[in-house]
């Protein structure tokens, strides 16, 4: 028997789970595919045999992928902010989930193509949005809000004014 995590997240797929995980593992650091469960019986959205549930760890986070069905599609509710260091590992984060079928959205948020949310979150705008200069954090506030992808050097350059 292997005990599992004290809190872990479960995220509900409409299938695709194992594909996620193992996206998930190639895409972040301190990420990686556990074991992969198939159902013993027919369930509602699958047969005997599907995957049912995959364990993975996405950034140290211990994770439950479970196969449920159309039931419960993902919402920005939950999302997974990731802290990024410098532009390029925002641009190959972000990219890595755009361009594998996801969207864009706004403010940093993005969206793989299973549904999951991301936050791709540069340090550099964590800090200046709460600048202690109220009028440097509004600036970079106004510019984030303008974006997509975060571009750092137009970020510190609204906190510069």
């Amino acid at each position: 028997m292997v005990t599992p995590a004290k809190n872990t997240v479960c995220l509900w797929f409409n299938g695709g789970a194992e594909d996620a995980a193992r996206f998930y593992a190639a895409t972040f650091p301190d990420s990686f595919v556990g074991r992969v469960h198939r159902a013993p019986a027919d369930y509602p959205s699958g047969k005997e045999g599907d995957v049912l549930t995959v364990e993975f760890t996405v950034m140290g986070i211990p994770c439950l992928g479970l196969n449920g069905g159309p039931a419960f599609p993902q919402t920005e509710a939950f999302s997974f902010q990731v802290a990024t260091v410098d532009q390029a590992e925002t641009d190959r984060l972000w990219n890595a989930i755009v361009s594998n079928g996801g969207q864009e959205s706004a403010c940093s948020w993005c969206r793989d193509r299973w549904g999951v949310s991301w936050q791709i979150a540069p340090v550099a705008l964590m800090n200046a949005i709460t600048h202690p200069d109220p009028a440097a954090a509004k600036r970079a506030f106004e510019a984030m809000m303008g974006m997509t992808k975060i571009d750092i050097a137009a970020i510190e350059a609204a906190v510069r004014g």
